[in-house]
């Protein structure tokens, strides 16, 4: 039996990187202060190693401010319903962005955070990367609200003034919370929500949810464009294209029994 060694010209941050990987492997959830513990390292540290984690998809992040193993790590589609849904949305999405000319996500939200779970890129020069594993908050991101915009008034407001809200930093101030509930209103309205600058200056994005009749949606679609094009991908044309593609994204994780709702 071989001895691994630890190599001489072994990357203190890689190695940290690897070392965080496993932590989320064998636990459920974890915290940064525990993560800053097992590496031995300073919690900003491993806040920027767990960000950078995140952002490539090996780990997520709760409304508790908790991590756990992202899709990268997930192998098993079922044993993972997001990681399945983005499977079986990802032809849609593809053929999508060939479409539309522009980037395009799958994202689901969890508490006041919305998780992109795939992306399929553009074919422009000029256009937006790569956002799968990134978590933004669900009340700037046009996925997250037309995931809000599904759910009643009263529910909106209880998830950010409520208790749990409260205690994980994700509420808002009175007239955040009435402004929220207007876009939302208008975006039941159009069927779509709109993101102008808010998550990233130059980024605009359209999202429409993955709503049934009877239940909330826990997932959406957006098409991200530079803000230059704005005005493009709220054309009717675009818009349609969106619903249409959200209804067969649908239609076939109902046919795979994925459940497309919380």
């Amino acid at each position: 039996m071989n001895i691994v060694k630890k190599p001489g010209y072994a990357v203190d941050s890689v190695d940290r990187a690897l070392q965080l990987i496993m932590l989320l492997q064998e636990r459920d959830w974890l915290r940064i202060t525990d993560a800053a513990k097992a590496l031995d390292v300073a919690p900003s540290t491993a806040h920027r190693l767990m960000a950078m984690l995140v952002y490539r998809g090996f780990a997520l992040q709760d409304d508790q401010r908790r991590y756990c193993a992202g899709p990268t790590l997930r192998t098993d589609p079922a044993a993972d319903p997001a990681r399945s849904a983005a499977t079986i949305a990802r032809p849609h999405l593809e053929a999508l962005a060939l479409s539309v000319r522009e980037t395009v996500n799958l994202v689901e939200r969890v508490g006041v955070t919305a998780r992109y779970l795939f992306t399929a890129e553009g074919p422009q020069l000029l256009r937006v990367g790569n956002r799968t594993g990134t978590v933004l908050p669900a009340h700037l991101s046009s996925a997250g609200k037309a995931i809000l915009a599904t759910l009643p008034e009263p529910s909106v407001a209880q998830l950010y003034t409520g208790r749990q809200a409260q205690k994980t930093g994700g509420s808002l101030a009175a007239a955040e919370l009435e402004g929220l509930q207007r876009e939302l209103a208008e975006a039941r309205t159009r069927g779509y929500a709109v993101n102008l600058g808010r998550t990233e200056a130059d980024l605009a994005a359209v999202g429409a949810p993955l709503a049934t009749t009877d239940r909330p949606a826990a997932l959406a679609v957006s098409i991200s464009s530079p803000l230059s094009r704005s005005g493009d991908i709220q054309q009717p044309q675009v818009i349609q294209a969106l619903h249409a593609t959200c209804e067969a994204v649908l239609g076939d994780l109902q046919a795979e029994g994925v459940p497309p709702s919380p």
